[in-house]
């Protein structure tokens, strides 16, 4: 299976299973084209007409397209498919977990998974030292002799709890070398109550950091916004210049969503990387038909022109990265990861504040999917093997996409929401995630060319 497509002046030809990628010449575009359902014959005829290619030209042409094919680069066959039964039985240790240390929040952000901070009918609480100590034991146990442990601590707004956040890094700092463990945390914060001792903080002990702002003053405030309604970004904005300073512009994100009130969304990035912020992101708004800020089939052609008019910016300036555009084409995740998606529910888990075990936080408060605590462990086996069973292989959605090595089948928590079922897709964010991908690799390609 292969995907060709054009972008920036490039033909581009993506071997889906082998992840090799050709950028050929326009004939060489048209041949590979046709060559699985085309005679030789009449490929030459083609070329010849439309290129003006001799014989000589076109058997040469095909001699190489053959030796591609022989390589197992070009046209290879799907080695993975076999793969996929074994993931379903696989043993699997967690690695990696989202403790909500503090659900509540001093903002009231309109798309906010969390009914814009209220918590469902107003059920506002804080995660106690106790209960975040025994998920950290929690995730020791189920670790197995995995090392490296990954802890973030979200929300709502995390600071909100911030003498639990550092006891329980304290403590998890303790235990480090008695169990053979590395702690890598990451916090995520909506930047209010930012200050010099929580920066210092969150600069000694954390690996990562994300910042969320959503771009330009009047996109930004339109819909994140504090309790009393009023707009956040001359109150975050000095502190979030300040934090990424400090941290050298490393080791952090300017995390941004965009929705129908910004469908231009690259002129909110590149407001953010021309006040000198280096890590950008922004994310597609996942929201009910019906709110005004949805985004809407109108949208998408003008979205999927901001990601090629991003990237042509990015190739001129090459003064910050894009979350979504930093791709690696020869060494990235291993085939099982590529093939399994992020984890969630098996490797990867959200804890409540009363300690309830869910697959991650956006699954939090669905009753169906609570997989148990970390008092007691995982008791919902049953609803856990829905995550074991899913992969690319899963979606029949994926069977003729070019972009399911890339994705890993998306997002379960957003196909949840969109059809009901964690193994059925989001076909909207499919559609901006393939124009992503091909951005991507072409801004590989052009930087191979600058080489």
């Amino acid at each position: 299976m292969i995907h060709r497509y054009k972008n920036n002046g490039y033909n581009i030809i993506i071997d889906v299973n082998s992840g090799s990628v050709h950028v050929v010449d326009e004939a060489a575009y048209d041949a590979i084209g046709m060559y699985e359902n085309t005679s030789k014959k009449d490929i030459e005829n083609t070329l010849a007409e439309k290129y003006g290619l001799t014989s000589e030209d076109s058997a040469e042409l095909f001699e190489d397209i053959e030796a591609l094919k022989e390589k197992g680069v070009l046209f290879s066959e799907d080695d993975y498919k076999d793969i996929a039964p074994a993931l379903k039985g696989r043993h699997t240790v967690i690695k990696a977990m989202c403790l909500l240390v503090a659900q509540d929040c001093n903002m009231a952000c309109k798309y906010c998974f969390a009914s814009e901070g209220e918590y469902n009918q107003g059920s506002r609480c804080l995660m106690s030292y106790e209960t975040g100590k025994r998920a950290i034991d929690f995730l020791v146990e189920n670790s197995g002799t995995r090392k490296n442990l990954e802890v973030d601590f979200f929300g709502g707004e995390p600071l909100m709890n911030w003498d639990v956040v550092k006891r329980l890094v304290k403590y998890a700092r303790s235990i480090e070398k008695e169990k053979d463990k590395n702690f890598r945390f990451t916090i995520t914060t909506n930047g209010l109550l930012l200050n010099d001792e929580i920066r210092d903080f969150i600069n000694k002990e954390m690996y990562n950091v994300v910042l969320s702002v959503d771009g330009r003053p009047e996109v930004n405030d339109r819909l994140r916004v504090t309790q009393n309604g009023k707009g956040t970004y001359d109150l975050i904005m000095p502190k979030f210049k300040d934090m990424a300073d400090s941290r050298g512009q490393k080791d952090y994100y300017l995390r941004g969503t965009y929705t129908h009130y910004n469908t231009d969304f690259s002129n909110d990035i590149l407001h953010l990387a021309d006040l000198g912020f280096k890590q950008l992101s922004i994310e597609p708004v996942v929201a009910p038909k019906e709110a005004d800020y949805a985004l809407t089939e109108e949208d998408l052609p003008i979205l999927l022109e901001q990601y090629e008019i991003l990237a042509k910016e990015m190739l001129k300036r090459n003064d910050f990265t894009f979350y979504h555009y930093m791709i690696d084409l020869t060494g990235g995740p291993c085939i099982y990861k590529r093939i399994s998606g992020c984890g969630v529910g098996t490797e990867y888990m959200a804890v409540t504040p009363e300690g309830d075990l869910y697959p991650c936080h956006q699954f939090v408060g669905d009753d169906e999917y609570k997989l148990g605590n970390v008092f007691e462990g995982i008791t919902n086996k049953e609803k856990q093997q829905d995550f074991l069973d899913c992969n690319i292989y899963a979606h029949k959605e994926c069977d003729e996409c070019f972009a399911r090595l890339y994705c890993s089948g998306g997002c379960v928590a957003n196909a949840y929401h969109y059809t009901g079922d964690v193994k059925g897709v989001y076909e909207y964010g499919c559609k901006l995630h393939r124009k992503r991908i091909e951005c991507a690799i072409m801004m590989k390609a052009v930087e191979n060319d600058r080489r």
